[in-house]
């Protein structure tokens, strides 16, 4: 079994291994020869630069954050002068049919006016007609006294009704002139105040753009660094393989051929080539993969370094994964938070298959067995 590799864990430093001191005299003269005549890359160097490259990354993250921050305000803002001008509109549109409806009735009254003035007109015409007869020759048309006093009244309540008239036209005139010189300057002033919301809505979208292509940028510079990083550990990688390599580890943990340096260290306190701690299951067979000479793809540096997510990988890869076992499979079982990783020796006659595997008993341990095929899925790599 795999725990999850996470990447911002220290990686194996090629001074904290050890030969073992079962190596010959002459073996250790020849790697001193060697060693003088090839420098030797730390993996410590690597870290360094991965170590450099993650602070930036996590640098811009930080600044992305208080960017994504800004840009919410900037988008909060923007949204509440939309609010604003959607409102202000409907105030105008509302303005607007209320300075037509002004201007009609401006014309309606106007009209009425008209009519009146003409109504009038002939009224103040019969007035002057009969006001050009003396009063003796009214008395002396009348037919009593009190025909007389009603003529007089008549043109009494004529006069009156003309100066009534004319008041209540200047006055209706003064009010509809003063309603339409409000809503005028109503709609000036919210005309005036749209535009310096647009304005500012205008500016925020600037700022809110400006934000986005910062936020790009550093998006662009995360994953710059993270394709640098990647490309590190795959130097790391072949840097530590110079030294991890070798022969076959053989303390009372080890089988399979797997390397000393992985198995007669403590469990999970090394990552061998393909980014799996040491003696784990999947640790054992990507090993066993890579020195049949097959490729082993660096599930562990890519964190999907678990035995249940081998076959997922692999489909995803293009690399065969069914139900039927061969010799030189890689066996998953998916069962539990990890899953388990065997590796196939060989197939029975009887349909049982022969497995080796490691840290089967949780105790980073080699071991063999004989199980039954049900329930595993295999990978043909």
């Amino acid at each position: 079994m795999q725990k999850f590799n996470k990447f911002n864990t220290t990686y194996n430093r090629v001074t904290a291994f050890q030969p073992p001191k079962s190596i010959a005299v002459v073996g250790l003269a020849l790697l001193m020869i060697a060693a003088a005549a090839t420098p030797i890359v730390r993996a410590d160097q690597y870290d360094e630069q991965i170590n450099a490259l993650q602070n930036q990354n996590a640098g811009a993250a930080a600044n992305l954050g208080q960017l994504e921050t800004q840009a919410s305000s900037y988008q909060g803002q923007i949204d509440q002068l939309n609010a604003q001008i959607s409102g202000l509109q409907a105030q105008i549109s509302a303005n607007q049919t209320k300075q037509a409806d002004l201007a009609a009735q401006i014309t309606e009254k106007q009209a009425e006016i008209t009519q009146q003035k003409a109504v009038l007109g002939d009224d103040v015409k019969a007035m002057y007609v009969d006001g050009q007869i003396t009063t003796i020759e009214q008395l002396a048309t009348s037919k009593d006294l009190s025909d007389f006093v009603d003529k007089e009244e008549y043109r009494n309540s004529v006069q009156s009704k003309i100066q009534d008239t004319l008041k209540q036209i200047a006055t209706l005139q003064q009010q509809l002139q003063s309603q339409k010189d409000q809503v005028d300057q109503l709609l000036n002033d919210q005309k005036a105040q749209e535009g310096q919301l647009a304005a500012a809505q205008a500016q925020q979208s600037t700022l809110l753009a400006y934000n986005q292509d910062q936020q790009a940028a550093y998006n662009q510079q995360i994953q710059s660094n993270s394709s640098k990083i990647a490309d590190l550990r795959k130097q790391q990688i072949a840097a530590n393989a110079r030294f991890i390599g070798g022969a076959a580890g053989s303390g009372p943990a080890c089988g399979g051929g797997y390397p000393a340096a992985w198995c007669e260290v403590a469990q999970d306190s090394v990552f061998d080539s393909w980014g799996m701690y040491n003696r784990e299951c999947v640790s054992y067979t990507a090993f066993r993969v890579a020195a049949s000479g097959r490729t082993m793809p660096p599930w562990g540096w890519n964190g999907v370094g678990n035995a249940n997510q081998w076959d997922d990988d692999a489909r995803a890869a293009g690399i065969p994964v069914d139900t039927s076992p061969r010799a030189g499979d890689v066996a998953i079982s998916n069962s539990g938070a990890f899953g388990h990783a065997m590796y196939v020796e060989s197939v029975n006659a009887s349909g049982s298959i022969n497995i080796s595997q490691y840290n089967a008993a949780l105790d980073g341990r080699y071991s063999t067995n004989t199980i039954s095929p049900s329930g595993l899925v295999f990978i043909h790599f």
